[in-house]
């Protein structure tokens, strides 16, 4: 059980959180300042190396090995290939191990920016506004990192250390396969609990749920023709859009009552289908000879992601007959997520110390997530049975134009991770 804190310690804990606040806005400024999106997360993971450097801990590289992962139940086909793009890990251990291991885990990859010329400020030149920090990544989930950086920093300021293991884990891929995260937690021994500073939707959130997704990319290949004979044709484009349309039925399905889970009552449309990308034809004056587009297709628990592959399976086979398909040749392929949905045990004792926590140092409270996207917590849950707190700052307009996130709900949840820490590793001198 978890050991009160001495209150001397913990009044110097918060002093030193406070006297760190500037340093943690300034090195959440150089984290948004690395375009660390899919297969550039080199400068990303360079800077969490030397952060942890800093922290008198020795950095290690983790690779991710789709041969070592494959056999296992969450992992997802690749996008693209990882070398040069090691996860990286940092590993505190006390000198004496009186207290319960704890797993500090962030990802620092970010979604594209999308339309760049649409952001009021550069998307990686980071910019405060009004207490909140906008650039792509600043909430997710970059904020939630240094969060963690800075509660352990403030521990040592305070001439403290934790009594137990503390695993450090900066991860790609959060945002398309979860395979950074796989790896990582295969890689290092099972902590007692995991906190992920994810963070919340425009308020300070603990995730209770997250629903499953799969990705799944269907090509069509029409028949090309000068667009003056477009009847002899078969427009690709105009194929594939039929396909994407037939899963809207699929959506109203899975959004029905009967087959929400009590965790996502009074969430409205928990279970979404997204057209994220299409790409396709030659020539405006041309029929389209081949499209492609991608599909993301979120799983209500209940159910599971081979099962929702197999639903995607029959939903193309049928599209196919389509009378506007006839001729058309379609492959469907699935990369990138294939993951099943997670309930979370928000009565584990790690998620009642943050609760506790969080209410004492910011006098208002987590409030309930159930998510309608998911997060790295779902391998800890799913396949170690480790407790997870899953909780973060507020921020705005995450994967959108304008990303941003609040600096007081940073510097709440800073406060919060580090007493939670102290609390249930217990602490030591430096």
């Amino acid at each position: 059980m978890t050991q009160p804190l001495d209150p001397g310690a913990r009044r110097a804990i918060l002093d030193a959180v406070d006297a760190l606040r500037d340093w943690s806005v300034e090195t959440l400024a150089r984290l948004v300042r690395c375009p660390s999106t899919l297969g550039h997360e080199q400068s990303a993971l360079e800077a969490m190396a030397r952060n942890y450097e800093a922290l008198g801990l020795s950095p290690r590289r983790v690779p991710t090995v789709p041969a070592e992962l494959a056999t296992h139940s969450g992992f997802s086909p690749p996008l693209i290939p990882y070398e040069g793009r090691d996860n990286v890990v940092a590993v505190h251990r006390p000198r004496e191990a009186r207290g319960r291991s704890l797993a500090l885990q962030g990802h620092v990859d970010v979604v594209p920016e999308g339309a760049a010329d649409m952001w009021e400020t550069p998307p990686y030149e980071p910019s405060v506004r009004d207490g909140r920090m906008y650039g792509r990544g600043a909430g997710d989930m970059k904020a939630g990192i240094v969060s963690y950086l800075t509660a352990f920093k403030a521990m040592q300021l305070a001439g403290l250390q934790p009594a137990a293991e503390v695993q450090m884990q900066s991860v790609i891929e959060e945002e398309c396969t979860g395979n950074g995260a796989l790896a990582c937690m295969l890689a290092l021994p099972k902590a007692d609990a995991v906190i992920i500073p994810e963070p919340g939707p425009g308020l300070d959130a603990l995730y209770t749920a997250e629903v499953g997704v799969v990705w799944a990319w269907v090509t069509v290949s029409g028949r090309p023709a000068h667009v003056r004979d477009m009847q002899a044709g078969l427009n690709a484009i105009e194929a594939a859009q039929i396909i994407g349309a037939a899963f809207k039925d699929y959506e109203r399905e899975m959004n029905d009552g009967s087959r929400i889970h009590p965790a996502f009552r009074g969430v409205n449309h928990p279970v979404n289908v997204n057209l994220g990308t299409i790409e396709g034809g030659e020539w405006n004056s041309s029929v389209a000879t081949r499209c492609r587009i991608g599909l993301r297709v979120g799983i209500m628990m209940g159910y599971t992601a081979a099962q929702t592959r197999a639903d995607i399976e029959r939903i193309v086979e049928q599209a196919r007959q389509h009378e506007r398909l006839r001729g058309a040749q379609v492959k469907l392929e699935f990369k990138g997520f294939m993951a099943d949905p997670c309930v979370f045990d928000t009565e584990a004792e790690i998620v009642r110390l943050a609760r506790r926590n969080y209410a004492e140092v910011t006098g208002g409270s987590l409030r309930d997530y159930p998510a309608t996207g998911l997060t790295d917590g779902r391998f800890f849950a799913l396949y170690q049975g480790t407790p997870v707190a899953c909780f973060g700052p507020d921020a705005v307009d995450i994967h959108g134009i304008d990303e941003n996130v609040g600096l007081d709900s940073m510097h709440g949840i800073t406060r919060t991770i580090a007493l939670a820490m102290a609390e249930w590793c217990g602490v030591e001198r430096v």
